[in-house]
């Protein structure tokens, strides 16, 4: 079964007539014809005036250029005149037809200087076709007016019947039915010439008021290779995400295995030896279960610990802004924590705020271990759509993020969030530490 490629979709929604039966069955009184005929009357106003100015100002201009030699000046004004009446006709054209085309790039200046800036208007391709427009336009308008004759002939030719019925003519004449048989055609006919010509005058629009071809094919071509290095870098951090998850993983197991599990084997010996002693040894047995209880509190709050790195309740429950305060709480420097809008903080997604706790967590805990630091300020805010924390201590600085870190493994875990992790550590200074991480992550 062979396949079709459908129209775009431009040319579906200015002129739907052309591809769809249903829209050309009610072409005459689709919205797309009346939007055509509001750019026909308000447009066509617009480019005879525009048409006029353009074709006076060139020819003052190559008059003063050939005959007085004062030319440029009011050439390069004419030009640049032309880019802000370009920018209000691609709003106009968006208004009543619902085109949108883009602003194109303009040429700039390559050193500085007033004639370097002059010749970087004279040459720019893109002024140049926005002073051609209203000629072009023009004609298309034009065209768009016959459409519109033609339509009012159809009315026309519609209204003769009735007419002829009150002046007492003969309904059953010929002509009556011609005329109604040509009104019906007629009309049909100005409503789907007034779609394809609002078609054509976009399409003039995005030739001579957006981009140029070669602008197009730059953007695409930018944002192919924007595209591609993204997908690099997503790559390069979702793997070290994997390494760090993995490393995260083994390190829980080390723990559990040094610490909670020797710590609960411990705690089997004890009981038991309390449980041998009972009858025969009490004070040995009280002994051995007051050690066994040490055990138990001492093993909770390991237990405690390591969930707490895994992830804590009190983000899960109170949010952001409660968690760190409570990170504040527990650390042995003095810490300010000024969150601008809690609500909105508190709003952001689970891993973005996960990522931003972890990351202030590190740095407390380097600020109190390694960087001898007096104060720290916690600071976290949303900037539009990312969430943004910064830690600053005042210590003695020096700090990088190496291989095998703590920092470089938050900064793996940022990163394949698709944030920034950036340290600003120099010796003697105190650490700056700024995570920023989408709000949705």
């Amino acid at each position: 079964m062979a396949m079709t490629t459908p129209p775009p979709p431009e040319l579906r929604r200015v002129a739907p007539a052309v591809h769809d039966v249903r829209a050309f069955a009610i072409a005459p009184f689709s919205a797309a014809t009346w939007r055509a005929v509001s750019q026909l009357v308000i447009g066509g106003i617009l480019m005879i005036v525009a048409a006029t100015l353009v074709l006076t100002v060139l020819s003052v201009d190559l008059t003063l250029l050939f005959v007085f030699g004062l030319g440029i000046p009011t050439t390069v004004v004419t030009l640049l005149a032309a880019r802000p009446l370009a920018r209000w006709e691609r709003v106009r054209l968006e208004l009543q037809l619902g085109a949108r085309i883009g602003a194109p790039t303009y040429r700039a200046a390559d050193r500085p200087g007033w004639w370097a800036s002059w010749k970087a208007v004279l040459v720019d391709g893109r002024s140049w076709a926005h002073l051609a427009y209203p000629l072009v336009a023009g004609v298309v308008l034009t065209g768009a007016a016959v459409a519109g004759a033609i339509g009012c002939a159809a009315v026309g030719l519609l209204l003769y019947p009735p007419v002829a019925a009150w002046q007492g003519f003969d309904l059953s004449d010929a002509r009556i039915t011609l005329a109604l048989g040509s009104g019906v055609v007629l009309l049909w006919v100005a409503a789907v010439l007034l779609q394809l010509l609002a078609v054509v005058q976009v399409r003039v629009g995005h030739a001579l008021l957006g981009p140029s071809a070669r602008q197009v094919a730059d953007e695409a071509s930018r944002r192919a290779v924007a595209a591609e290095q993204r997908a690099e870098h997503l790559q390069t951090t979702r793997t070290a995400a994997v390494g760090a998850a993995d490393e995260e993983r083994r390190r829980i197991e080390r723990d559990l295995h040094d610490g909670a599990q020797q710590r609960l084997v411990a705690l089997g010996v004890e009981l038991g030896a309390a449980r041998r002693n009972a009858a025969d040894d009490p004070e040995a047995a009280a002994a051995a279960l007051e050690h066994a209880h040490r055990e138990v509190k001492e093993t909770l709050a390991e237990l405690r610990d390591l969930v707490r790195g895994i992830h804590p309740a009190v983000l899960t429950d109170r949010g952001l802004d409660a968690a760190l305060s409570a990170l504040a709480a527990r650390s042995p420097v003095p810490v300010e924590v000024v969150v601008a809008d809690p609500a909105a903080v508190d709003a952001t997604s689970g891993a973005a705020q996960a990522a931003a706790y972890f990351v202030v967590a590190e740095a407390l805990t380097n600020a109190a271990k390694h960087a001898s630091a007096q104060s720290v300020v916690v600071r976290a805010d949303v900037l539009g759509d990312r969430l943004r924390v910064v830690i600053a201590d005042d210590g003695v600085g020096g700090a990088t993020a190496g291989p095998g870190s703590g920092l470089e493994g938050l900064a793996s875990r940022v990163a394949a969030l698709d944030g920034t992790f950036d340290l600003d550590s120099p010796a003697g200074a105190g650490t700056r530490v700024t995570v920023e991480v989408p709000c949705a992550s």
